[in-house]
């Protein structure tokens, strides 16, 4: 089994969902991203979402896009951060790596060239946010042929066609958004997505896991309670980072106290009040 099939059957015996944060891989400098994503897994991360610095990420809301412009800022290129990759994959043989990424950074050597990079850097899956399921194919071709998962986006107002279609093409996990519109953190997790896991559990896809908008532990509980296998929390991690670079000591161990918290909200004795 791959490691995100690994991760999810542990999870279910162990009847817990997943906690997987996302940070922008070289925020602000490949050694202090490291070390965030180090933190972040000390803090007990089931996998990580990890993505890759891009001129205009269109998913993206203004934390992430900022951290993005901060990371390019910095001189970080796409090399270093598959780099540091192969660094901390090293260090953790079992936790699974999803890149997010953009189609013109898959594109700009080549869409094979692209997959062997990151399969040779240890990540386990792929993301494209801009690219929809109907142009995924040589996404999906390049990624089997280098054992990378591809991973898609199904969204609340699929229909029923494009649903199956997100659910076929789908390895690793679906990664299922609570809203259309770009990542941000919200105060509240909005209900649409609960049929959508329901028709992937019958369609036998890929674990669906929440995004968008994850930033409390009982919104993670909330993802659960609708069906998901897991949530990611993103802008609530990225902007964390943003206001504590002046003291990184205290940001890693801020860092590792929230993921502890956002992960025992998926454990079902987690109370939330």
């Amino acid at each position: 089994m791959d490691r995100y099939a690994r991760m999810f059957e542990r999870l279910a015996l162990q009847r817990q969902g997943a906690f997987i944060p996302f940070v922008m891989v070289g925020d602000p400098d490949i050694p202090t991203s490291l070390d965030i994503m180090r933190a972040l897994i000390r803090g007990g991360a089931d996998a990580l979402e990890l993505g890759l610095p891009f001129s205009d990420p269109v998913a993206d809301g203004p934390v992430i896009q900022a951290a993005a412009v901060r990371t390019l800022a910095g001189g970080v290129r796409i090399s270093d951060c598959l780099e540091a990759l192969r660094t901390l994959r090293e260090e953790h043989p079992d936790v699974p790596f999803g890149l997010l990424t953009y189609a013109n950074l898959v594109f700009h050597d080549g869409i094979a060239s692209f997959y062997q990079r990151v399969a040779r850097a240890g990540v386990d899956s792929v993301l494209v946010a801009d690219v929809p399921v109907r142009e995924a194919g040589p996404f999906a071709t390049a990624a089997a042929q280098e054992g990378v998962a591809p991973v898609l986006i199904a969204t609340p107002n699929a229909d029923a066609e494009r649903l199956a279609a997100v659910a076929a093409a789908s390895r690793g996990y679906v990664y299922v958004v609570s809203r259309s519109g770009v990542t941000g953190a919200e105060e509240t997790v909005r209900h649409e997505p609960e049929a959508v896991f329901r028709q992937l559990r019958e369609m036998n896809a890929a674990p669906g896991v929440l995004g968008f908008g994850i930033s409390t532990p009982a919104q993670v509980r909330a993802a659960l309670a609708m069906g998901a296998a897991g949530a990611i929390s993103g802008s609530a991690i990225v902007r964390r980072i943003a206001d504590g670079l002046g003291d990184v000591p205290a940001l890693l161990g801020d860092l590792e106290t929230f993921v502890r918290e956002m992960k025992a909200a998926t454990a079902p004795e987690y109370d939330v009040a």
